[in-house]
């Protein structure tokens, strides 16, 4: 089955709707098309190895990958980061991302949803509670449209809309200064992102999109009230490397393409904002290759550990069955690398030691 997206986590919209759109299409045209990875920086987990233990003194069987986010359970601590919404097309893809989810008890994010904040018209591409009704679900919005108009009211606006459990607030600060389009004007912002957190009533999840957060920006972040940090950190999908592909002039293409390997590797961003904010749920994302992957992001300090593009991917091919076989095949990659490191559950995996190659 192949589903055609026209909407992606992590870009910024003029009030034109149809050109809001063709946007949208053209950065999973060129995702799908073009090389949009770094290219000599990566997420930096390969640097990091467990241990193994030859005698764990564990039951493989009886290695446990259950969570709890803000209250609600988890079956594996897993996310399908956000990436979707907007148009028809995006809402058949959620509707198969979101039943997967709930037959795997993992959380999803859903993709911007300014296309409905602006359009009502548009809110059902974001209705996946019909096939999920269960799952941990993150509405999102642009944290950059607080300087543009937006406020409390947008915000609540979307998490009625999902009937989501958490508001994401994502950052795409580099993106938006290499689009001609871009809206650059990040200025004040943290006092109107407090405000938002004291005022919606569901958690606030701060989120970058693929260049990860500096200690200063984690402890910025916290001192606003953030209730939790998704890193997406370098080494995955780059998307100055998208809008190098979609700039409309060679020069404009040249700035964006001097960025390509700009950011904070997600190995170390989780360990920014761990020492910045010990007591708040990390997230990680950016440039996850396996349940190897995720096992380390755990073990630096993360929470709960995201993937998009290969979700996308497996919807795209094979519907819910596709994405279900990749989150259980994570899930068993993920409770391998417990097993031989010698970690019971996820509390004990936390507390493993990871050795390096630096």
């Amino acid at each position: 089955m192949t589903v055609s997206v026209n909407a992606v986590e992590g870009d910024s919209t003029t009030s034109d709707t149809r050109i809001h759109e063709q946007r949208k299409a053209e950065h999973i045209r060129i995702n799908l098309e073009e090389d949009v990875t770094f290219n000599q920086l990566t997420s930096g987990l390969e640097k990091y190895f467990f241990l193994h233990q030859a005698i764990p003194e564990i039951d493989l069987a009886k290695v446990n990958t259950q969570s709890t986010l803000f209250g609600k359970p988890l079956k594996t601590p897993l996310l399908i980061s956000s990436m979707t919404g907007g148009t028809a097309e995006a809402l058949a893809i959620n509707r198969i991302l979101a039943e997967a989810a709930q037959e795997v008890g993992i959380a999803m994010g859903l993709g911007s949803m300014r296309p409905a904040i602006e359009d009502v018209e548009l809110e059902y591409t974001f209705d996946v509670r019909a096939v999920a009704p269960d799952i941990f679900l993150f509405a999102n919005l642009g944290a950059v449209q607080l300087n543009y108009g937006y406020g409390i009211n947008e915000c609540q606006r979307a998490v009625d809309m999902c009937a989501a459990d958490a508001m994401i607030l994502h950052f795409n600060v580099l993106q938006e200064a290499v689009q001609p389009e871009g809206d650059g004007n990040f200025e004040h912002l943290l006092p109107k992102i407090e405000a938002i957190c004291k005022q919606l009533p569901v958690p606030v999840i701060a989120k970058e999109v693929g260049w990860g957060f500096s200690k200063q920006a984690a402890r910025q972040l916290v001192d606003a009230g953030v209730a939790a940090i998704d890193v997406a950190g370098a080494g995955g999908t780059s998307w100055s490397q998208v809008e190098m592909y979609r700039a409309p002039t060679a020069r404009l293409a040249r700035v964006a393409g001097a960025f390509i390997d700009w950011g904070i590797p997600t190995a170390v961003s989780i360990q920014y904002c761990r020492e910045v904010a010990p007591h708040l749920p990390i997230f990680a994302s950016g440039g996850i290759k396996n349940g190897i992957d995720v096992a380390k992001c755990i073990a630096l300090g993360a929470n709960l550990v995201g993937l998009a593009g290969a979700f996308l991917r497996a919807a795209d091919k094979d519907g819910v069955p596709g994405v279900i076989e990749l989150a259980e095949t994570l899930t068993d990659e993920l409770r391998i690398s417990m097993f031989c490191s010698g970690a019971a559950d996820l509390t004990a995996l936390a507390e493993t030691k990871l050795l390096s190659h630096f």
